[in-house]
Parts: C-alpha cells; sequence; structure tokens
C-alpha cells in the first residue's frame, strides 16, 4: 500500500475508532460532545443524578465532592487525549491548591502551543511542499488536498463523536462554523498582516463559492432540522466535485500557459525566491549548522551523521544570540529533538534531498509507531491480537525489518530512488503530532472552561472553535512568513471546505444505520443562528470586497476582517448572557 492509501486508511481507523463501542479498545470522548443544556431539577441528588449535570457544576458543590462528581458524571470525561486534566485539578491537587494547578496548566498550554508551531514550522510545511514538489501538483491542489487532511482531523473526529447524541449534534455545528468564522476572519486577517500580497483570484473565487453553497446548505438542514442519506451523501460528493474542479482548473490553466493563451497573472502559485527557499528549506537549514559545513564534504561514518542529524542546537549560533532567544531554545529542544527522532523531512532544494541514511532508517521504525501509539490516544496501539500480541509490538517487529533491509541497501552518499516516500510518512506522522498536540491542548482549554464556569455553550463558541483551529492558525501563518502568503490564503477557504463537508456528511452518515437513514439535528441554541449568520456575511464581505481592490489584500482588509470577528465574538457573548435578547427563530 502506498503512502497516500496509507494516509486514507490511517483516517479511516480512526473514525471507525471514534465509534467503537466494545472490542476492547473505549469509545472517544473529545469536548465537543457536550450537554448543552442538562440540569437536574431542585431537590435531586447531584451525586446520584449526575448524568443530567454539566462538568461545570462541579464548581458549586462542596470542595470534598469534587473528586467524586468528577469521577461519576459522563460530561467530565475527557478519553480522547493522554492525560485527564479534571481529574488532575479536582482530585490530585487539595482545594487549596487549585491556583496552583491553574498555573501549572497555563504553562502546559504555553509548551503545547510551541509543540504546535515547531512541529507546523520546521516539519509539516516542509513535508508539504515536497510533496506537491514530487506530485507536480500546484500549491492549491495540495491545499485542498494534503493541508485539508491534516488540519481537518481534529474537526472532524469531534464532528463524528457530537454526531453519535443528538443533543451534541447543534453543537458540532456551531464549533463547525465557529471555527470557519475563527478561520476566515483572524486567521485570513492575520495572514495580510504578516505579509501584504495579491490574492490569486481563480482559487479565491472558486473557494468561497463552494464554501457558501456548504454554508447554505447546512443551514438548510439546521432549518428543517434533520439530514437524510442523501442529503449526507451530497455533501461527500459535493467535497469530491470541489476536488475534482480543482484539478480541472489547474489543467486547464496550465495547458493555457504551455500554448501561450493565458498571460502570467495573480491566479498563478506563487514560486519562492533564492532567499525564501533557503528561509523554507528543510528541518536542517540554518538553524542546525548548515552555514558551517566545509565546502569539499568528506566521507562521514554512519554513527557521525546521525548524531549531527539529531542535534538540534548549533552552538555557533548560540553563542551570538540574545538571551530570551536562548531561553526559547531551551524550551524547543527537548520538542525538536523527539520530532527529529520520529518525523522525516524531504527537503528538493537539497542536493541529497535531506537523506540522512541511518536517521531516516530509524524513521521507518518510530513513524509508524509514532503514528499507532498517538492514534486514539494508543488505544489501537496498546490492542492485543487475538488478545497475545499488541499492535504495537507487530509495528515494531515489521518497522525493524524495514529498517534494517533499508540500511543495507542504501548508502549514505546517494538517497534511493523511492526517497520521496519519506516526506508523506513524514507529512502523516507530523500531521498525527498536531492532531495529539491539539487534542490536549482542546482537552485542556475545556478543563479551564469548567474550572471558571464557563457554560457548554460558550465553549463551543470560543474554547473549542479555537482549539480545533490551532492547526489551520499555526501552518497558515508559518508559510505566510516563509513567503506563500497566497498558499496560506488558498488554505484558510479550501481548508474549512473539508472541515463542513467531511465533518457533516460523514458525521451523519456513520450515525445512520439500515432501519434509521435519517439523522435528526436539534439545534438547542440560537447562538448556533447567529454563527452561521456571521459566517455567511463574513465570506460574502471577502467576495465582495476582495475582487474590489483587484485581489491585492493589505493590512487593511486584514484589521477589517480581525474587527468583524471581534465585535461577532461580542455580540455572541452579549447573547449568550442575554444582554442583548434576540427573537427566537
Amino acid at each position: 500500500m502506498g503512502p497516500a492509501g496509507t494516509l486514507s486508511l490511517a483516517g479511516v481507523l480512526s473514525l471507525v475508532g471514534v465509534l467503537a463501542g466494545d472490542s476492547g479498545v473505549q469509545p472517544a470522548a473529545t469536548p465537543l460532545a457536550l450537554d448543552l443544556g442538562g440540569t437536574v431539577p431542585p431537590g435531586w441528588d447531584a451525586l446520584s443524578h449526575s448524568r443530567g449535570l454539566d462538568c461545570w457544576e462541579v464548581r458549586k458543590r462542596n470542595s470534598s465532592e469534587w473528586c467524586r462528581f468528577v469521577r461519576s458524571n459522563p460530561d467530565c470525561r475527557l478519553e480522547g487525549g493522554f492525560l485527564d486534566y479534571l481529574q488532575g485539578v479536582f482530585c490530585v491537587f487539595p482545594p487549596r491548591l487549585l491556583p496552583l494547578a491553574v498555573t501549572l496548566y497555563a504553562f502546559w498550554l504555553l509548551y503545547l502551543f510551541i509543540i504546535l508551531g515547531v512541529t507546523a514550522e520546521k516539519f509539516f510545511c516542509p513535508n508539504l511542499s515536497a510533496i506537491s514538489t514530487n506530485l507536480k501538483l500546484s500549491h492549491n491542489v495540495a491545499v485542498s488536498l494534503f493541508l485539508a487532511f491534516g488540519n481537518g482531523a481534529p474537526d472532524v473526529f469531534s464532528a463524528v463523536v457530537a454526531f453519535s447524541n443528538p443533543r451534541t449534534a447543534g453543537l458540532a455545528i456551531g464549533a463547525v462554523f465557529g471555527a470557519g468564522v475563527f478561520v476566515t476572519t483572524v486567521v485570513a486577517g492575520g495572514i495580510a498582516l504578516v505579509k501584504p500580497f495579491t490574492a490569486a483570484s481563480r482559487p479565491f473565487l472558486r473557494d468561497v463559492i463552494f464554501y457558501m453553497v456548504a454554508v447554505f446548505l447546512t443551514f438548510m438542514v439546521l432549518y428543517f432540522g434533520r439530514i437524510t442519506l442523501g442529503e449526507a451523501l451530497g455533501y461527500l460528493g459535493l467535497y469530491v466535485f470541489y476536488v475534482f474542479t480543482v484539478v480541472l482548473c489547474t489543467w486547464i490553466h496550465r495547458r493555457q500557459r504551455g500554448e501561450g493563451l493565458a498571460p502570467p497573472g495573480p491566479w498563478e502559485p506563487e514560486m519562492p525566491t533564492d532567499a525564501e527557499e533557503q528561509e523554507s528549506s528543510g528541518t536542517n537549514s540554518g538553524d542546525y549548522g548548515e552555514e558551517y559545513r566545509p565546502l569539499i564534504p568528506s566521507r562521514e561514518t554512519s554513527l557521525r551523521i546521525l548524531t549531527a542529524a539529531l542535534s538540534p542546537l548549533d552552538y555557533l549560533k548560540w553563542r551570538r544570540k540574545p538571551w530570551y532567544w536562548r531561553l526559547f531554545k531551551v524550551l524547543k529542544v527537548p520538542v525538536e529533538l523527539v520530532l527529529l527522532l520520529t518525523v522525516p523531512v524531504v527537503d528538493p532544494d537539497k542536493d541529497d534531498l535531506n537523506w540522512k541514511r541511518p536517521l531516516n532508517c530509524l524513521h521507518i521504525l518510530t513513524s509508524p509507531l509514532l503514528c499507532v501509539l498517538t492514534l486514539k490516544s494508543g488505544a489501537y496501539g496498546l490492542y492485543q491480537i487475538q488478545g497475545i500480541f499488541p499492535v504495537w509490538g507487530l509495528v515494531t517487529l515489521v518497522g525493524s525489518v524495514l529498517a534494517i533491509i533499508t540500511f543495507i541497501t542504501t548508502s549514505n552518499e546517494e538517497p534511493p530512488k523511492y526517497h520521496c516516500v519519506f516526506a508523506f510518512l513524514g507529512f502523516l506522522a507530523s500531521a498525527m503530532w498536531i492532531n495529539a498536540a491539539a487534542t490536549e491542548l482542546v482537552n485542556i482549554l475545556r478543563t479551564l472552561g469548567v474550572i471558571f464556569q464557563l457554560s457548554n455553550t460558550v465553549l463551543g463558541l470560543t474554547l473549542l472553535a479555537w482549539g480545533n483551529s490551532i492547526g489551520d492558525t499555526f501552518s497558515d501563518l508559518t508559510m505566510a512568513r516563509q513567503g506563500y502568503p497566497r498558499m496560506a490564503f488558498s488554505a484558510c477557504f479550501g481548508g474549512i471546505i473539508f472541515n463542513i463537508l467531511v465533518g457533516v456528511g460523514l458525521g451523519c452518515l456513520l450515525q445512520m444505520t439500515s432501519s434509521q437513514l435519517v439523522v435528526k439535528l436539534e439545534p438547542d441554541s440560537l447562538l448556533v443562528w447567529i454563527l452561521a449568520g456571521a459566517l455567511g456575511l463574513s465570506l460574502v464581505f471577502s467576495f465582495v470586497s476582495v475582487p474590489a481592490q483587484c485581489f491585492q489584500l493589505g493590512k487593511a482588509y486584514g484589521v477589517c476582517l480581525i474587527l468583524y470577528y471581534l465585535a461577532f465574538l461580542c455580540v455572541a457573548l452579549l447573547t449568550e448572557f442575554r444582554v442583548i435578547r434576540l427573537s427566537a427563530i
């Protein structure tokens, strides 16, 4: 099976695992599956009837009951990550040390941001660029296919889980809409602020039109309160048609360029300059001592190559950098070392394509092992085949054999012909790292929401939408800083088309059975309609304003988008807290 097939298989296994209710694997639970309005009538025993209570009710109880309440309430379960932050803060730490727990969680939250940033900048984006180069794809096709899969994993998985409960289906739609508003305003505006550019006209208009159609279809589904089998398949079919349109438009444009019919225009994918290529090259460029290598390379041993490839610190650069750079580097070194051990990076701009024979052979073992141990928070990796042999053991055995064969049949000086396969492996491994870190980030954000007694609706509108958009934010802004603002801007619209079409379509489709081909959607909050209207209005604004500026986007456009999101957020929060009362739909 090829790398692309492996990527698809991993996604299918993840979605199947999300819904697994038996077979020894615990069902997934993400912060998106929240009860929006469950309350218990006065006089009921909260602990014996905790199934009907929201988790944030724990702060209303006596501190001696916090731990028992969290452990007995299904709404307080965070099974989607590696750590149970709710039980940690309410069971491990005594009540008087709650401020200390919040402080530690805040530091861990910041470190998760560092993990996401390093992974996206030095591993995810370089491998995405290598894949598009090897497949001879334009940047727009790469965005619609690979970047969408990498960034959309948390949103799609969360939507699948949320659709399993009719009470949370409306919150799933709200979270998808909230992430859409955030990405199309804050992230898109941030790209324009970081690096003003000329947008690709044809891809932009195509993506906005498809996204507006997807939002309109979802609005109609919410209005009628149900989705049928044909409508769910229609969502998936629309995304397939979207990908087909991207490929067809790119082929037509290339053919016109080849025949000299189409002059160069702003719709062309940008080509980086020499300086930008050096800046955006792989993991070992500049930061790890590339400029200090000798002009005449000498034959090095495998052990020396492995040691140099695993060194995330350049001592000459360390001595001439300021203290705050050194402090930040110290925080990044553990993350970079683990990523170097588990994620291969292919750099087409280097003569050797960043081929490090001993390290790449080690990646054949560590990258698949990382995938099975992070997939469903290790549930599949720890699963025992026939109750005897664990999956991680089988992956280790097969990976070791393949690593030995590769090491014997290759040399240190010249990369093998199949070296491009490592780009797909690195893309998958880095996407799994981003997904795992984003899951932990979402869980800790929800824990902080419980501590500060934020309602489920506010969590879905703010923390969950922000958490699910972390991957998009870091990936897109990193690409913009590295000289690819048009690619990043296309990702803001092309990537979230995947989230809404595949998230809603596949999420509802997996809930249907042979006897029940209709899924009821019951949005139980007015904020869902505010989200839908805000997303539609932001798309219309970009659809009108971007062509009006001749597709030349600068800081004024970015400021307008960010101000729009702040205004939307204020209206939504004031509506949630009943300061602004709107008539129900």
